[in-house]
């Protein structure tokens, strides 16, 4: 799409008296605009791992799903965009895992039983009905913080304590395994979306996992998957 509007500017140039046209917005501008309350650093980071992964032999995706853990669970903090068209399609509340913590997280960890989110780069795989109904598989991409996700079945689905007006008594939204559980009514559009092959970026001000990131830190070890 890019090129064929550049094509027409070009074309257009020739043209006399015809209006010039703007040179399309960076990526990180477009995404900005479209999510003005996304954190202008995590949309950074997440559009930093993916580069990573794509300069390393990954296949380019068409979505990206943005998780912002930071922040407290009954605000939205979970978006979703088109990439190309550089639009946002969701913007919704997600859960943690019931021993990330409470309204805040505070903990995450990549060992199977931990029932804690992980950090980091995800790939979206297949589909699947399960005990949690229409869910999406997810393998992580960060060795020692988030590649165990396909081991300990942490996937993208709906549930039913993923409710505002439920959360606002709890003090918090409902917590997961370690999923990041959305919204029953969004859940299979939202998943829909970016099932097959896109990513998704869970963020947390981890100086651990900011420091020792592959993916972040970007480096030739980075090894290219399927």
């Amino acid at each position: 799409m890019r090129a064929f509007l550049l094509q027409i500017a070009a074309a257009l140039l020739l043209i006399p008296g015809a209006p010039a046209l703007a040179a399309p917005a960076p990526l990180e501008a477009g995404l900005a605009a479209a999510a003005p309350d996304l954190d202008p650093r995590v949309l950074d980071l997440a559009l930093q791992a993916m580069s990573c992964a794509t300069s390393h032999g990954m296949a380019e995706a068409s979505r990206l799903a943005v998780i912002d853990y930071s922040r407290p669970s009954l605000q939205p903090r979970l978006w979703v965009f088109d990439l190309a068209r550089q639009q946002l399609l969701f913007r919704e509340l997600v859960a943690h895992g019931r021993n990330s913590g409470d309204n805040l997280t505070q903990h995450f960890s990549n060992a199977n039983g931990s029932l804690a989110s992980s950090l980091g780069l995800f790939r979206t795989s297949d589909t699947y009905d399960g005990n949690n109904g229409y869910s999406l598989r997810l393998d992580g991409l960060e060795p020692g913080f988030n590649d165990n996700a396909r081991e300990r079945a942490i996937v993208m689905h709906g549930a039913p304590y993923v409710n505002e007006e439920i959360g606002r008594n709890l003090g918090r939204l409902g917590r997961s395994w370690g999923c990041p559980a959305v919204r029953s009514g969004v859940a299979r559009r939202m998943i829909d979306s970016l099932k097959n092959g896109q990513f998704v970026f869970s963020y947390y001000p981890d100086p651990q996992w900011l420091g020792a990131s592959q993916l972040l830190n970007c480096s030739q070890r980075v090894a290219a998957r399927p």
